[in-house]
């Protein structure tokens, strides 16, 4: 196994933990009590689990525990970062660039003094791999990633008049037919994507919200183009 798919799959664990194999409460519960909460020692479990298992190394063991703890201390100290007044609208981005430069950190160590000797040869190449970190990140964590950056510049637009949960379920198959579109090089449908959308949501009486979804629609098409060009290079 070389390297790079190593940290795909520590990526992949890592993306499993916190946003697929974590339910809402545990989220919620986590963020206001932090080391109080006792469902942070469950959601540390899960974490080491999957970096464990999807290390396919019997002897990564000890990387999926440091990893683990480090994920402890994190999620434990997060409710602490959310109530500083300097940084506290952006502990989504930190909380989440501190579990990556660990999770990088610790597979580049293991790679270094230990080797990546897989007993299982895994079967997918890194650019299929990445793929399907692609559309994981597509259907949830851009979500959270563009709610925080709601959250943090303080963006807010309230109606009464919107379908509970619509904009986010817009939100994702927007995503994922632009990947899709992107990966198969069809380009054009990407424009005729953001042009339908532009055309049939909104009136122009609506400045707030057609400025605030414009935001959204860009954040989420740009989320999207990223990781297809990125899959694409690969």
């Amino acid at each position: 196994m070389e390297l790079s798919t190593f940290l795909l799959l520590q990526l992949l664990a890592h993306l499993l933990a916190d946003y697929f194999f974590q339910w809402s409460t545990m989220a919620e519960q986590k963020n206001r009590l932090g080391f109080k909460s006792g469902l942070l020692v469950w959601h540390v479990l899960i974490v080491f689990a999957l970096s464990w298992v999807l290390a396919f190394q019997l002897n990564f063991i000890y990387g999926a525990v440091i990893i683990a703890v480090a994920h402890y201390i994190i999620d434990g100290c997060k409710p602490y970062i959310s109530r500083s007044k300097a940084i506290g609208r952006y502990a989504f981005f930190i909380d989440q660039a501190m579990h990556i430069i660990v999770l990088t950190a610790v597979s580049l160590g293991f790679a270094t003094y230990q080797g990546i000797y897989s007993f299982w040869e895994f079967p997918l190449n890194d650019k299929t791999l990445f793929l399907i970190i692609g559309y994981l990140i597509c259907l949830k964590p851009a979500n959270f990633f563009i709610r925080e950056v709601f959250s943090a510049t303080e963006i807010e637009v309230t109606s009464d008049n919107e379908l509970p949960n619509a904009g986010k379920v817009i939100g994702i198959l927007e995503r994922l037919l632009t990947l899709t579109f992107i990966v198969i090089d069809q380009y054009e449908a990407v424009g005729f994507l953001i042009a339908a959308k532009s055309i049939l949501r909104y009136r122009n009486d609506e400045t707030l919200k057609t400025e605030y979804v414009l935001i959204g629609t860009m954040l989420s098409f740009g989320i999207a183009v990223i990781l297809g060009i990125v899959i694409n290079a690969m």
